[in-house]
């Protein structure tokens, strides 16, 4: 697993082009929920002394792990599949929770990474991190595993072709409206309920509680990540194709 996670850290790094896009998007929501009047909306119970920055931040991780975790993972596994070099892979001890987990813990080192310039980005722009901010890496952690599931169940299921339509599509429903650069509490309550329980809105629910100092703890948004990862990783073990 780890000389797994290894290579697919180090084959991603190669791509530029996909670490540029991966770290664009984020770091363009991040500058738009700062700089653009009206675009920044204040959860409910956030004092109005907490600077645009400042809720511009957890939307930008959110956005971030999404990007990485979710859209870039699935894409690239579901052209590995058919370029046949998976079934390179399958020939090998590791099996298909193996690559799972291999996948998903690369993606983490990407994730962490881009914590690291948006956070420094941030900080630039006058955020400061307050204690419990260490938290955020540990949220945005449980969500990249979760998302990086899901996406490696979607991949291992559908073509190449169907799955970047599937996984870009996804990715910009989650986007405009799965509760990240928006807070679910401020979508319809119908929808805010279903964002909740999506994993991109409980990612960002917890992120914002981490960084804007939000009462109560997120049970329920890490427990909805777990359940989210936990289903995807079942289905990936028993449906994953490697070609």
């Amino acid at each position: 697993i780890g000389l797994q996670a290894g290579y697919d850290t180090r084959l991603t790094m190669a791509n530029g082009e996909q670490v540029l896009l991966t770290l664009f998007i984020p770091i363009g929501v991040l500058l738009g929920l700062t700089y653009v009047p009206g675009l920044a909306i204040r959860p409910s119970g956030v004092p109005e002394s907490v600077s645009a920055v400042d809720l511009a931040v957890p939307g930008a991780l959110a956005v971030a792990v999404l990007s990485s975790a979710f859209a870039s993972l699935a894409i690239a596994t579901g052209f590995d599949r058919r370029s046949r070099s998976l079934m390179l892979l399958a020939t090998t001890p590791l099996s298909r929770v193996e690559l799972v987990w291999a996948r998903a813990i690369s993606t983490v080192v990407i994730v962490l990474g881009q914590i690291v310039v948006i956070a420094a980005i941030a900080v630039i722009l006058g955020w400061r991190p307050e204690q419990r901010s260490i938290l955020l890496i540990v949220f945005a952690v449980i969500g990249a595993l979760s998302l990086a599931s899901c996406a490696v169940m979607i991949a291992g299921l559908l073509r190449a072709e169907a799955t970047l339509a599937l996984a870009n599509g996804i990715f910009l429903v989650l986007l405009v409206a799965g509760g990240t650069a928006i807070p679910a509490s401020s979508l319809p309550d119908w929808w805010a309920v279903i964002a909740q329980a999506l994993p991109s809105g409980a990612l960002a629910q917890a992120l914002r509680w981490g960084a804007l100092d939000l009462a109560g703890f997120p049970v329920l948004p890490l427990v909805v990540l777990v359940l989210w990862g936990a289903a995807a990783s079942v289905i990936a073990r028993l449906t994953f194709r490697w070609d």
